[in-house]
């Protein structure tokens, strides 16, 4: 059965490493990454509300094809505009919102040290002092108002929010 999960949250959360935790649980499971999206829709991205948009909607029309053809869908993806993952929702069947809470702080703190970025730039909330456009910084990042699972990051590891994820699935998919 096809389903889809948007992993959200703010950059340094954890996305990319629960979604790894995710995928070794559910090997079939196709996994888009935002970022690494972006770098063949915007190679040279300038991060603008009309180009967020378009890298948006992108990423959830490749969801919703690869939904229609049978597959198990993990978007790692900030998504800080609540009316993008409401989108997805409306379009995807099966679709599911996992909110992955962490204090800016430490999400900061994350992101110096992170080796792999999955394509995800680097110094994010460096730049983001310097006026590039970084939700949680200078760009609003919407929390979900009804996620179907809230992961605090900063207490549960990547393998006991996979566990809460592929719980949640065993409950909603029939």
């Amino acid at each position: 059965m096809s389903w889809a999960i948007w992993i959200t949250g703010l950059p340094g959360s954890g996305k990319s490493t629960v979604t790894s935790a995710v995928k070794e649980k559910i090997p079939d499971a196709v996994i888009l990454r935002l970022d690494e999206l972006r770098k063949i829709v915007t190679p040279e991205p300038t991060y603008s509300d009309a180009e967020r948009e378009y890298v948006y909607r992108a990423l959830i029309f490749t969801a919703k094809t690869l939904h229609e053809l049978g597959h198990k869908i993990i978007i790692d993806a900030t998504g800080n505009k609540r009316a993008w993952r409401e989108l997805a929702r409306d379009l995807i069947p099966d679709f599911h919102e996992v909110y992955l809470k962490c204090p800016i702080g430490l999400c900061m703190e994350r992101e110096k040290t992170r080796v792999d970025t999955h394509a995800a730039p680097r110094q994010i909330y460096e730049k983001g002092g310097k006026g590039w456009p970084v939700p949680g910084v200078n760009v609003p990042y919407e929390e979900p108002d009804n996620p179907d699972v809230v992961i605090d990051s900063e207490k549960e590891s990547p393998h006991i929010a996979a566990d809460k994820i592929l719980d949640m699935l065993k409950k909603e998919i029939k």
